[in-house]
């Protein structure tokens, strides 16, 4: 806050003012002008700026000395100061007034300044470091973009005990990690001792923002305990009478992401309060210095993002999944993490309830793992335990927790990033399902999540339509995989779309090749078939199945739908998507009570959806089709090898039926791939503005 204090002049004796750095003093000049006087010169000692603005020069040429300037309309002087006064009155201004023809200054006023400074820093033009600046305006407004400024939060995402204070809530104890995560906010208070004594400092904001960060100041006993000065129910905080010059180091964390109720924006001021010496007379604002923070945003990974480490659920029901997915990732040389999930939660919630996003700021990028947990009697997730030093860990609440919810992160996805139109999307777009138009039978994903996902603004979420699906999620019929095309006009990745007339397409052609009598699914057991209520039916059945046929072509119609809105959304052409044979079936939705049942069916994978599937870099682990044998070899593994292969890519397909389809799992959801964050800098792009 800058203030532009009035200082009435008088020629009896000296004026006496406190100049805060990065202030300006305003001088009355005419005030105190002799009658007949009609220039008046101005003068400074060396600490001090003085500007007379909007006037024009009196003075008769270069040995006029000082400058003098004419008191015929009212005219504002003003004065700031350099640097720090070494003493009370230690820097003074002079104003002399003068007569039309003479040289010699009838009269002359004196104002003693004593300048301090006062000054709240953050790492306003996000270097890493904190900086001292002078302007005032950069430290509290935040802008976008490359050549913007303003300092960043980051949530504090501790998996252990959720960054719970300690000691009544007035200490907490950081591991040194968790320090690094902390921003600083610097407090510098210099200027002649004697003259900060009648002065006091709050540290303060609003009510509401108190509840959605932490100030912290270190302990001076100890190293790694922090007292809590600002954070819920909080709001301000008296620091010790000013004695002497200080410099103290505050530490921020937030304590929740950006939402549709928080911009994201915490702005912290301190204010210096001039005590009255006599106590029917309230204290005086002197000064007030304000920062902003923007609390750094979920930023979600697309898979074309290198992987880092693989989650993998270690359960004996999808061990033959496991053991590929652990060659795999020994082919890509990523580490793997095994996590014993809780029988309650039936082995599907790796993908469909939690997936890996990041939050950054200059000084340090935090991996987490944002869960929207169906359970709500637990109070402990086996995933909290599995992480990695250093991975984070949120819980993002919902309202639906049934398996096949739409309401859950398992139904989003990210695109890589994009260019639609001009408009730069360096981090991707949210993919999220919705059913686009009420319905008794329609389900969408929850405003609370949805709200949370637009709120975060960086990866401008597009909303698909997957209520056709039983559960619901877009990575049911879509999927991205990186490529490394140099040609021009390459996007470096390639959109992959089930394609149910793709499937008839080869089936087709098998036949008129003489296949028709092959079989769909003759590998699979009769048990697992009839458990997933599918038979073992030749081409030339499937292709004469009617029933069959007219599902696909409504399944068809709905992904056609999507494929527009990605194209337009996504700036895609025809060239940069890969049709994927995959056939699908309406049935009743599985795993509901029986009074949430509708008459609506939904789409199911006819056969083990390839889709699904693991992308680490050029090694795809894919769901196993069983398709029909031509000469030994599946025809659809077949098809999906000559799609990819020729882009650099190793298919390896994965057998375990039961995985793909008992209880409308997929063996995707039996893992989660932590991915390398972005290169680019959240805080670098322009995003599109809130509604």
């Amino acid at each position: 806050m800058s203030f532009q204090s009035i200082v009435r002049l008088s020629l009896d004796s000296p004026v006496h003012a406190l100049c805060v750095l990065g202030t300006d003093i305003c001088l009355d000049i005419n005030g105190c002008a002799p009658e007949k006087c009609k220039l008046f010169a101005v003068s400074g000692s060396p600490r001090v700026l003085v500007d007379v603005p909007n006037t024009v020069q009196a003075g008769s040429g270069e040995e006029v000395a000082p400058t003098r300037w004419p008191l015929s309309h009212p005219i504002d002087v003003l004065v700031k100061m350099t640097a720090p006064s070494s003493a009370i009155d230690g820097d003074k201004v002079s104003v002399s007034y003068y007569l039309s023809d003479e040289d010699v200054p009838v009269a002359t006023a004196v104002l003693c300044l004593t300048g301090i400074v006062v000054s709240l820093d953050v790492d306003v033009y996000r270097t890493g470091q904190v900086q001292m600046t002078s302007d005032k305006q950069a430290k509290k407004n935040w802008v976008w973009g490359p050549s913007g400024w303003g300092a960043i939060l980051l949530v504090d995402c501790s998996p252990a005990d959720k960054g719970q204070v300690v000691d009544k809530k007035t200490t907490k104890v950081f591991l040194p990690e968790e320090i690094q995560s902390l921003s600083q906010m610097t407090l510098n208070v210099q200027g002649p001792s004697c003259a900060l004594k009648k002065y006091r400092l709050l540290l303060h904001t609003s009510e509401e923002e108190a509840e959605k960060a932490r100030v912290y100041r270190p302990q001076r006993d100890s190293s790694s305990t922090f007292e809590l000065l600002l954070g819920p129910g909080r709001p301000t905080y008296t620091l010790a009478p000013l004695e002497n010059p200080l410099k103290e180091t505050f530490y921020v964390e937030a304590v929740e992401f950006p939402s549709a109720s928080f911009s994201g924006l915490v702005s912290y001021s301190v204010s210096l309060l001039e005590e009255s010496q006599d106590q029917s007379i309230p204290e005086t604002l002197a000064y007030k210095d304000t920062v902003v923070f923007r609390v750094a945003p979920c930023v979600f990974t697309p898979s074309t993002q290198m992987p880092l480490e693989v989650y993998l659920c270690r359960e004996v029901q999808v061990e033959g999944f496991a053991n590929t997915v652990m060659e795999l990732s020994e082919k890509s040389n990523i580490q793997v993490a095994s996590v014993y999930e809780d029988p309650n939660r039936l082995g599907r919630w790796l993908q469909d309830e939690m997936a890996f996003c990041y939050t950054q700021a200059p000084h340090k990028t935090v991996s987490l793992v944002l869960d929207t947990p169906r359970v709500l009697t637990l109070d402990d997730f086996p995933m909290k335990y599995s992480l990695s030093p250093g991975v984070g860990y949120m819980i993002q609440r919902t309202k639906d927790h049934r398996v096949a919810s739409m309401d859950s992160i398992g139904n989003l996805m990210v695109s890589p990033p994009v260019q639609v139109e001009g408009k730069e999307y360096p981090l991707g777009r949210i993919l999220i399902g919705s059913s686009f138009y009420p319905s008794k039978e329609g389900r969408d994903m929850g405003k609370a999540l949805r709200d949370f996902l637009y709120a975060q603004r960086v990866q401008a979420p597009v909303e698909l339509f997957s209520d056709w699906l039983m559960a619901g999620h877009v990575d049911e019929f879509l999927c991205f995989i990186p490529t490394q095309d140099k040609s021009e006009g390459d996007k470096g990745f390639r959109l992959l779309l089930a394609s149910p007339s793709s499937c008839y397409r080869l089936f087709e052609e098998k036949k008129k090749e003489g296949y028709g009598d092959m079989t769909l699914l003759e590998e699979v057991r009769e048990d697992q078939l009839l458990s997933n209520g599918r038979e073992a039916n030749t081409i030339n059945q499937l292709l004469t199945d009617g029933n069959l046929r007219k599902q696909n072509n409504y399944v068809e119609k709905c992904i056609n739908l999507n494929r527009d809105i990605l194209k337009k959304e996504l700036g895609l052409v025809e060239k940069d998507i890969i049709d994927i044979p995959q056939l699908f079936c309406l049935e009743q939705l599985i795993n509901v009570p029986s009074n949430e049942q509708t008459t609506k069916l939904f789409a199911r994978p006819y056969f083990p959806n390839l889709l699904q599937m693991i992308v680490m870099d050029k090694n795809l682990g894919i769901p196993k089709p069983f398709g029909p044998q031509i000469k030994g070899i599946c025809c659809l593994e077949d098809k999906i090898r000559q799609l990819l292969e020729p882009l650099g890519f190793q298919c390896t397909f994965i057998d375990d039926f039961d995985c793909y389809l008992t209880d409308i799992g997929d063996f995707c959801a039996c893992a989660n791939i932590h991915r390398v964050p972005f290169a680019f800098k959240w805080w670098s792009m322009v995003p599109e503005p809130q509604a």
